[in-house]
């Protein structure tokens, strides 16, 4: 997916709302409204397979350690390598936080 096929007036004004988050526990909040359990989840589960498949885990540990299934764990590969960037801006500046 493109970065145009994405945008919208209303992707836009999501992204400016959690953008206006200020706390980890405004993010809890916030996402307990927008989303259920399991998208959270779904979402986490995404992040935590990126940070392992940079980090050099193989797919049976990534399987194994987050549940996700290898058509998750492929498109977050192919997202990773091909994508937007997205991953990489988010686990680098995650790394330098830490």
């Amino acid at each position: 997916m493109t970065l145009e096929k994405l945008r919208s007036a209303d992707v836009e004004h999501l992204f400016k709302a959690i953008l206006a988050l200020e706390t980890e526990e405004e993010c809890f909040r916030f996402f307990e409204d927008l989303c259920t359990i399991g998208e959270v989840h779904s979402l986490a589960q995404r992040l935590a397979v990126a940070r392992m498949l940079r980090n050099g885990a193989t797919y049976h540990t990534i399987e194994e350690e987050t549940g996700a299934s290898t058509a998750t764990i492929s498109r977050v590969k192919r997202c990773l390598y091909y994508g937007a960037d997205g991953y990489r801006l988010i686990l680098d500046r995650m790394e330098e936080r830490s």
